[in-house]
């Protein structure tokens, strides 16, 4: 059995969805699913990004009037530390449980393993090096970031090192993904129980 939040990151990293919403479903696909209790960011006209709590999902487009254009969607997990579970979206919290403040990027990736889903490490932005390391999900394109070293004003206080910061997922590398598969996206896997937004510091 996996408890609690587990199963929700396996299935996030191994589809590159949120209940099977994809980083280039449209604003309205994503509001269907995780609900209108979201704060709306823009900036401009042509770049905006909705926060639903411990997931954030980012579009854009060419002028105003054009259609929204999926970017990437991003999993806050760093949040969970101050914020706990009241910070999960609704529709998360009924599929998978209650989520516990911090994700320990060893557990996670043991349970891909186990599944056949590898993370390989993957080279980090100079600028947040030594402080954070990335691993990528070759199949899905999902980019997890981890704690690399404490760093007094680069990391956050309430993580570890090796706690997960965040979990991304974008529009291009799902659609690689797929295309790859030669099918369609690949729904949600089923629970194993029952920036652009990068990492903050010198991130966003």
């Amino acid at each position: 059995m996996t408890p609690y939040s587990l199963a929700f990151y396996v299935d996030v990293v191994t589809t590159g969805t949120v209940l099977g919403v994809r980083p280039s479903d449209s604003p309205e696909r994503v509001a269907e699913v995780l609900g209108t209790d979201f704060a709306e960011n823009r900036f401009g006209p042509c770049d905006m990004f909705r926060d639903h709590g411990l997931v954030e999902f980012f579009w854009d487009r060419a002028s105003a009037g054009e259609p929204w254009s999926g970017h990437h969607l991003t999993l806050q997990v760093h949040r969970l530390a101050h914020g706990g579970s009241r910070l999960v979206n609704g529709a998360v919290r009924a599929r998978y449980g209650r989520f516990t403040p911090r994700l320990r990027f060893a557990k996670l990736r043991r349970l891909l393993e186990r599944r056949g889903v590898p993370l390989v490490e993957v080279p980090e932005d100079p600028a947040n090096t030594p402080y954070y390391r990335r691993f990528r999900q070759p199949g899905s394109g999902v980019e997890v970031s981890v704690i690399g070293t404490y760093g007094e004003y680069s990391t956050p206080d309430a993580l570890r090192v090796g706690d997960v910061y965040s979990i991304q997922a974008t529009a291009a590398a799902h659609s690689v993904a797929a295309r790859t598969a030669g099918s369609a996206p690949p729904p949600p896997a089923a629970p194993l129980a029952a920036p652009p937004a990068a990492p903050r510091s010198s991130r966003t």
